[in-house]
């Protein structure tokens, strides 16, 4: 269990009280640096100071005078490592990011959060019969490299990568889209126990929080936040995967992205990604190349 003070566990509450809404969040902390002042708020004042309807305002109030909700908290930080964005261990290039997350739970290895050069790898839930061996050709040298593999440990090519990294000793992180105790999808189970006992598995949302559909771009940011770059393997043109592309490049980071036949919709999100200036991709030095001698975040 990580150290934490008293203004991070008011955080921590105020984040589970308001399901991770950090522009809420940020509007309090506005107000209320210390989070100390808004636990005296009345109903009337958390409309006025948050534009909040009554039936919300009033929801959040039972929310936060809520002793079960304060209790679980306690809990979730007994079992799973937890830091915030004023925690010392709090990675500096995650609160660089647009939208920073406030909050961090983490499962396994917290030390990964920390290692350099980490490359993110998304696609489609849907991977091709190719997929699989394209991936072991560009990305094995690479993890002998001691670069570790992000992703978002869904199905498809997110699976592929954690599983390769798993199956040769390499390090991985994966980022989900909702809590720790709601794992999804549900044939991902060993994987999951695998990823906590041997990497890490990293969530902003608390975890009895269940996985929702805004939930998957949102962690998304965090995907590629973590890598120097993102390698998209297969995607189709309109996907979650071009979420994280689009994250990664406001972001500043390279994109990288494996060609395939224009005869394969899974291919077309590659292969338009390239026209547009991504960086081909055919083998590993393709990648390790672009590796900067210098951490970004440091």
């Amino acid at each position: 269990m990580v150290s934490i003070d008293k203004r991070e566990w008011r955080l921590l509450h105020l984040h589970y009280v308001c399901y991770n809404n950090r522009q809420m969040i940020r509007q309090i902390l506005e107000q209320d640096p210390a989070l100390t002042v808004y636990y005296q708020w009345k109903s009337a004042e958390w409309q006025e100071r948050l534009q909040l309807s009554s039936e919300r305002a009033h929801h959040l109030l039972q929310r936060l005078n809520n002793q079960d909700i304060k209790e679980k908290i306690v809990r979730f930080a007994r079992k799973y490592q937890i830091l915030t964005i004023w925690s010392p261990q709090f990675p500096s290039y995650l609160k660089q990011i647009p939208d920073p997350p406030l909050v961090l739970y983490l499962h396994g290895n917290k030390s990964l959060l920390q290692h350099y050069p980490n490359l993110s790898v998304v696609g489609t839930r849907y991977p091709s019969r190719f997929a699989r061996q394209t991936m072991q050709q560009v990305l094995l040298p690479l993890l002998k490299k001691d670069i570790l593999l992000v992703s978002g440990m869904a199905a498809g090519i997110d699976g592929l990568a954690h599983q390769l990294a798993l199956d040769n000793h390499a390090k991985t992180i994966a980022v989900l889209g909702g809590g720790f105790q709601h794992i999804y999808p549900q044939k991902h189970t060993t994987l999951f126990h695998r990823l906590a006992k041997q990497n890490l598995i990293v969530s902003e949302y608390p975890p009895d929080f269940s996985p929702q559909k805004y939930y998957f771009p949102e962690r998304n940011r965090l995907i590629s936040a973590l890598g120097f770059g993102t390698l998209v393997v297969e995607a189709k043109e309109k996907s979650g995967t071009m979420i994280t592309v689009d994250q990664a490049l406001e972001q500043g980071k390279e994109v990288f992205a494996m060609p395939g036949s224009i005869l394969t919709e899974t291919s077309n999100g590659c292969n338009r990604l390239i026209k547009d200036g991504a960086k081909l991709v055919q083998d590993s030095m393709d990648i390790w190349i672009e590796v900067p001698t210098i951490p970004s975040f440091s």
